[in-house]
């Protein structure tokens, strides 16, 4: 690919990135509109149509890694492992 092409891949990307933090937005503030509706209602449930909106808690247990470190670092170190990932960027 030229650098003519690249440059104009790169600005296409740029473009819908923009729209679709746009969109993204919107999508948040309508769920945050909704939400709100459940909280005023307080329920965590609503039927409107045909669709069914819920806003529950939900409740799930984690493992405190960073705690589990501190106070066992010579298990913490045998147990974990190296990974590797590559992250795509453009400036």
């Amino acid at each position: 690919m030229s650098t003519n092409e690249l440059t104009a891949k790169v600005r296409r990307l740029k473009k819908l990135q923009a729209r679709a933090e746009e969109i993204q937005s919107e999508i948040t503030a309508i769920q945050d509109e909704l939400k709100a509706e459940l909280v005023e209602q307080n329920t965590e449930e609503l039927k409107v149509g045909t669709f069914k909106i819920r806003y529950a808690t939900v409740t799930s247990n984690r493992f405190d890694s960073k705690a589990f470190k501190a106070t066992h670092a010579d298990l913490y170190s045998q147990y974990t492992k190296q990974t590797k990932s590559r992250r795509f960027i453009v400036a």
